[in-house]
This record gives structure tokens, C-alpha cells and sequence, in this order.
């Protein structure tokens, strides 16, 4: 209780923190996405729920890693070298996500080009797209978004109270954000295949990382904000030819 006092006193603190908010946030988009283009293939009635309980486990997922800060920090020492490069754990989990990334984005951009090719479903047949297999899906990636958020906050503040209130901002913003969102990108169809693409690049980008090829954040982040602006413009030159279509 005494640490808490001292923080919320301490002008540092709160710099930290905001700046950690956002850095978690900025990280959650990502997770994000995921879950809502994976919860728009379930049914109607089960969209939110699978939402909040995906969102949920992120959170708890967070918490609990932030509990084992000393575990956490260690995942980050190499276990192995291959072509002169140290691999650690998060190394191997980045990797693992990001090839899983890239196998889902590809199979669901080949899904909307070829709709008529059900055998190429998201997750590879219907009778997977389940409620349990989303939350599945939905579990494994929240793990690798976690331990990247985790070990974010790690190398920002040394102080556990000020990562967790930002841990627990973040993922209710995350929570407040996801049907809004969700409910765009089932508007507009064209949003999914940008949302596929913005997946397929953070996968890619996942990969290089694990590899130990650093990717500055803000390059990526910078090329989905100008994507989205290209499609925001697109979506009002249509609406304003269908309106016009129809006087």
C-alpha cells in the first residue's frame, strides 16, 4: 500500500503509466483485429460472447504472466544459437505466432477470393468453426500478444502496480472498442481483406522479429494507419456514387 501512495505521488509515475497505456493499446489493436475478424465466421448469437470471453482471457492471461515478472524476464536469454543468432523463448513464441498468423490470414484471403472453395475455410472446415475452436484460436494468439505486451511493459517501468493499472486500461479499452469494431468490418467487406492484409504483415513482422531482425513499430503501424486512410476514402467515394446513383 505504501508503494502505491509513493507512485501516485510521484510525477514519473503517471508519465509511465500514460505511456505505457498507450503502448499497450497501440499493442492490443493487433490482438484485436484477430478476434473480431475470428468471431464474424460465428454465429450471430455467439459473436459477443466469444468477444468478451477472448478479451477476458487476454487480460488474465496478462495478469498472470505480470505475476511471474522473474519468468518473464528470462524467456528474453537465449536457449540455443543457429547461424550466429541467440534464440530465446520469446524468440520461438514470436515466431510460432507469426507463422500462425500468416497460415490463417492466407487461408482466409484465399477463403474470400475463392468463396466457392469451402475445403479452404478460415480453420480449414466448417465443422471446426465452432464456438470452442474460436476461443481455441483466440487463447493461443492472446498467449503470444501477452508475452509481447508483458515483456513491453517490463522494459518501460520497473514498478508492478503501474503495469498492471495500465495492463488492466488497456484491456478494457480493448474490451469497450471490439464489437464497434467487429460490427465495421462485417459492414464493410472490403475492411475484412485490409484487416487480413494488416494481419498478414504483423505475422511477417512477428516472424522477423523471432529472427532477430528488429522492426521499429512505428513503420508498421504507420503503413495500417495510411492503408486505412486509402480504404476511409475509398468507402466515401462509393457512398457518395451510390448516392448519387440513386437520384
Amino acid at each position: 500500500m505504501q508503494e502505491i501512495v509513493t507512485l501516485a505521488q510521484d510525477p514519473a509515475a503517471w508519465i509511465a503509466l500514460v505511456t505505457l497505456v498507450v503502448m499497450e493499446v497501440v499493442l492490443g489493436i493487433d490482438n484485436l483485429i484477430f478476434i473480431s475478424i475470428l468471431t464474424n465466421k460465428l454465429p450471430a448469437e455467439n459473436r459477443e460472447k466469444a468477444r468478451r470471453i477472448g478479451i477476458g482471457l487476454a487480460l488474465i492471461m496478462r495478469l498472470a504472466l505480470l505475476g511471474t515478472i522473474a519468468w518473464i524476464v528470462q524467456l528474453t536469454q537465449p536457449v540455443f544459437e543457429l547461424f550466429g543468432h541467440g534464440f530465446s523463448w520469446k524468440d520461438l513464441i514470436l515466431i510460432a505466432g507469426g507463422l500462425f498468423l500468416v497460415w490463417k490470414a492466407t487461408k482466409e484471403i484465399h477463403h474470400n477470393v475463392d468463396p466457392v472453395d469451402h475445403k479452404e475455410d478460415m480453420v480449414g472446415g466448417a465443422a471446426i468453426n465452432s464456438f470452442a475452436s474460436a476461443i481455441g484460436q483466440i487463447l493461443l494468439l492472446d498467449l503470444v500478444f501477452s508475452v509481447d505486451s508483458i515483456i513491453t511493459a517490463v522494459g518501460m517501468t520497473p514498478h508492478l502496480p503501474v503495469m498492471v493499472v495500465a495492463v488492466v486500461i488497456a484491456v478494457a479499452v480493448m474490451l469497450l472498442a471490439a464489437t464497434p469494431l467487429a460490427n465495421f468490418i462485417e459492414r464493410n467487406p472490403t475492411i475484412v481483406m485490409l484487416a487480413l492484409a494488416f494481419l498478414l504483415m504483423i505475422g511477417t513482422t512477428l516472424i522477423a522479429e523471432g529472427m532477430g531482425f528488429h522492426v521499429p513499430k512505428g513503420y508498421v503501424y504507420a503503413a495500417m494507419a495510411f492503408s486505412g486512410l486509402v480504404e476511409v476514402l475509398n468507402m466515401v467515394a462509393r457512398n457518395r456514387r451510390q448516392r448519387s446513383g440513386k437520384h
